[in-house]
């Protein structure tokens, strides 16, 4: 069977069951991912997979460019592999003090 293009990869329909809020940080397997749109408990909904966002973060220095990881447990974002899902890059630098750091979203083999 010949390959049949289906989109661009950069958003997911994604079925949550939890709801999930707009803006939210969503994990889904080794992916991490920005819901788009309010999906409700059982529902299904876009969840962007590449771009940048702004996202909270651990209180960790982070250099433009540094590989940033997303927490399990709570959805920040930080530079420590552990108990974490890669995410992708720092599109700035961010003090530790910073709540926040922008992320270049980039899933696994892109």
């Amino acid at each position: 069977m010949a390959a049949k293009f289906v989109s661009e990869g950069k958003v997911l329909r994604y079925t949550t069951t939890p709801a999930v809020a707009r803006g939210d940080v969503v994990v889904i397997g080794s992916l991490v991912g920005v819901a788009l749109e309010d999906i409700p408990a059982g529902g299904t909904g876009a969840v962007a997979i590449s771009g940048i966002f702004e996202v909270p973060k651990e209180a960790v220095a982070v250099t433009q460019g540094a590989k940033l990881y997303c927490l399990t447990a709570d959805g920040k974002f930080t530079t420590s592999t552990s108990n974490s899902v890669f995410a992708g890059y720092a599109a700035e630098a961010a003090a530790s003090g910073d709540a926040t750091v922008k992320v270049l979203l980039h899933p696994p083999g892109a």
